[in-house]
């Protein structure tokens, strides 16, 4: 369907932006909605993957399937007239979606079903001082780097990306794997397990099929991105609606994926998706659209907005006090619910 409907795309580009606002922001969403049942499939497959391999490995695969679709749709929109604030936005955007949306809906419906779900507490405790560091880095200090010394920083912001990740992935696979796993009890089955026979062939399709859905989301992006230029110039739409839209698409699959895995009581799963998620967009998210600002010579706006950094660190304080313990209850997400309820006002403030 997905391919069908890029021909279409391709076929009546000029044709329905000729046709004005309506037109254009009718196929957006149009789009929009393909790209999430693709992102959707290309997540199934990452899961059947995942849950073959086991945690940490299959949360990884999981993630790092939805930042690879956010990093492309952001590459293609950036090739456009975007804002130059795009970028940041969007990973703004996703780390309010993935910690304070998935991880407090799921631990509120987690917690309303279960009362208190256990986690491994060390997992929230790597996940949140790396992703306060990465974003310190990457989004709070490039507001006092001087504009004639940012490929400087920009250079080196990779590098140190690139450095933490590199440590992570060693403890996430390595001798610290333990951090991101929790032993549940023999009784319960996996979560999403599937079948045992044909699982040779069932990697192969599945791999098969990411890399198809990955390529078929790239070419989709850009013809979203033509029409949401037309459709929303000279709305009065809030400038991050584009990086909302960006940040929602990568995260669709992990949403169902986190609340499945809460509501059967697994809220590792969750912990690992929604922290998960965050770190390895801003991580993997940064250093890649920074080597195509040094590239191109354009530099993009990271500093995050005051309203922005205040935001990131009421999350992450709120954070680090609920997940501290090894469990969660309905409190703590509702707590984290109401903070994206308010990350959306201020959006449709403008702010």
């Amino acid at each position: 369907m997905a391919l069908a409907i890029a021909v279409i795309a391709y076929v009546g580009e000029h044709s329905v932006l000729e046709m004005g606002q309506t037109a254009s922001i009718t196929a957006a969403a149009a789009l929009i909605a393909t790209i999430v049942l693709a992102s959707m499939r290309v997540a199934h497959h990452a899961e059947t993957l995942a849950v073959k391999v086991g945690d940490p490995y299959g949360t990884m695969i999981l993630t790092l399937s939805a930042v690879a679709v956010e990093v492309i749709i952001l590459a293609i929109m950036m090739s456009g007239e975007s804002s130059p604030t795009l970028v940041r936005d969007t990973i703004y955007a996703a780390v309010m979606l993935d910690i304070n949306g998935i991880l407090g809906l799921a631990a509120l419906l987690g917690g309303l079903k279960h009362g208190e779900q256990p986690y491994n507490d060390d997992s929230s405790r790597t996940y949140g001082v790396m992703i306060l560091t990465a974003m310190g880095i990457s989004m709070i200090v490039p507001e006092f780097i001087p504009e004639a010394k940012w490929h400087y920083y920009s250079a080196f912001t990779i590098v140190a990306m690139i450095a933490l990740y590199a440590l992570f992935l060693r403890m996430q696979v390595g001798k610290h794997s333990y951090f991101f796993s929790y032993s549940y009890p023999r009784t319960e089955k996996k979560l999403g397990m599937p079948e045992e026979h044909h699982e040779e062939e069932s990697t192969t399709t599945s791999i098969v099929t990411i890399l198809i859905g990955v390529v078929l989301i790239g070419t989709l992006a850009e013809f979203m991105s033509a029409f949401m230029d037309t459709g929303l110039k000279g709305t009065g739409a809030p400038p991050a609606i584009a990086a909302i839209v960006v940040a929602a698409i990568s995260a669709a699959p992990e949403i169902l994926t986190a609340l499945r895995a809460a509501l059967r009581n697994r809220m590792q799963a969750t912990v690992n998706i929604a922290l998960g998620a965050s770190l390895s967009t801003v991580i993997l998210t940064v250093p890649v659209m920074e080597a195509i600002a040094l590239y191109t010579g354009q530099p993009f706006i990271m500093a995050m907005s005051p309203v922005q950094t205040v935001m990131i660190m009421i999350t992450l304080i709120v954070a680090a006090i609920n997940l501290n313990d090894g469990e969660t209850n309905a409190i703590e997400g509702m707590t984290h619910f109401i903070l994206f309820a308010t990350f959306i006002m201020l959006t449709t403030l403008g702010l």
